[in-house]
């Protein structure tokens, strides 16, 4: 296909050398044409002029105005040497106006205007106001075409100027897109990974404490172990079919109503956790109910992996515009040796970020515990 399109291409646009060789020869012959019905002799010297007229046109793209000059120079010599046919069009300087109006600058356009008006008598024949008027006419033609087509070849750069730019702010906002997609996979990722992993390890470091003394106990813990990993490989396969073209992966992400088992979860591993609602409960919207789970998750993760807590109080309050979110330990606070920071609760403080809240956290009231709070308005142009 390639071998192929290249000869096309070629054919439908010729080099301009080739173009400006072909229309210098052809006004050449066109100026020649007047002689073939002419009977008298004429003086070879006839050919100067038409000469002069046609070859410069080989570079009329490089130097338009100087072009037309040299051309409006030779045309007065034909009527100077006389004998010959009369010409009734001079196409070269026809040829010669156009590419002015089509290439040359303001400065230069102006001046080949100036240039033609003043040479207009001298390239007609003298004494034919008609001769001139036809003249006049056939220039503005010329130069109006010359116009035409630089208007619209600029209309063209213009158009494809756009296009490529439009082209690249669209693959830009993709790779921006992308981005912003990858990174909510990961926080997402280290959402489930984070917490499932933290109970799993607490369980199955209390599960050999107890299976001598309390077999039931430390059945219950392996329990809990085996209900995390398949939550967590649940949550993970969902969200690995999002990087899958064509895989359908619409299963439902957790929202406040998962919250109640949530922290039954959480209870399993010896850690008191108290659920309080306060308020009117109101419908949220999709993100922003993930996004509440998941600061829920984030911050009873960080309790169990770091807090060293025996209890931990989440309270959602229902407010006029917003939900406000607190949870709350008793364990070693924010900074204390052994709970040092980490990517959750900058996650946290995204998430919220996201769907237009905002979130902190600090030591708990009273000096002892932590504290994350986070605040998710509730309207719909949040």
């Amino acid at each position: 296909m390639s071998l192929l399109s290249r000869p096309i291409r070629a054919f439908r646009r010729p080099p301009d050398v080739a173009v400006d060789t072909v229309l210098a020869a052809a006004v050449f012959l066109a100026q020649l044409a007047p002689f073939t019905t002419m009977r008298e002799p004429w003086s070879p010297a006839l050919y100067a002029p038409i000469l002069g007229a046609s070859l410069p046109l080989l570079l009329r793209r490089r130097a338009p105005l100087a072009v037309m000059v040299a051309v409006l120079v030779a045309v007065p010599l034909y009527d100077l040497i006389g004998g010959g046919p009369s010409q009734p069009i001079w196409y070269g300087w026809l040829v010669a106006v156009y590419t002015v109006a089509d290439r040359s600058p303001r400065a230069h356009r102006l001046a080949g205007c100036g240039i033609t008006v003043l040479s207009t008598f001298l390239v007609v024949r003298p004494g034919s106001l008609d001769t001139a008027v036809r003249g006049t006419a056939i220039w503005l033609a010329a130069y109006a075409l010359g116009r035409a087509a630089a208007l619209r070849r600029e209309r063209a750069a213009d158009l494809e100027e756009r296009a490529v730019r439009l082209e690249r702010e669209r693959r830009l906002e993709a790779e921006r897109a992308a981005e912003r997609e990858r990174t909510r996979i990961a926080r997402d990722m280290h959402d489930v990974l984070a917490h499932a992993v933290s109970l799993m390890v607490v369980q199955a470091e209390s599960g050999p404490l107890v299976v001598r003394s309390d077999p039931d106990r430390a059945e219950a813990a392996f329990d809990a172990i085996a209900a995390s990993g398949r939550d967590a490989m649940g949550q993970l396969r969902r969200m690995l079919g999002l990087l899958k073209d064509g895989e359908d992966a619409r299963d439902p992400q957790p929202t406040l109503a998962g919250l109640p088992d949530l922290a039954g979860r959480v209870g399993e591993t010896g850690l008191r956790v108290s659920l309080t609602v306060t308020g009117d409960p109101a419908a949220l919207r999709p993100d922003v109910d993930v996004a509440a789970y998941r600061i829920v998750q984030e911050a009873l993760t960080n309790t169990v992996k770091h807090a060293g807590a025996d209890r931990v109080d989440v309270a959602l309050t229902w407010e006029d515009d917003a939900l406000r979110i607190t949870v709350t330990d008793d364990g070693r606070g924010p900074g204390a040796a052994g709970r040092p920071g980490g990517r959750g609760l900058v996650g946290v403080r995204e998430r919220a970020a996201a769907c237009g809240g905002d979130a902190a956290f600090g030591p708990a009231p009273g000096g002892r515990g932590a504290r994350v709070e986070a605040r998710l308005p509730l309207g719909a142009g949040a």
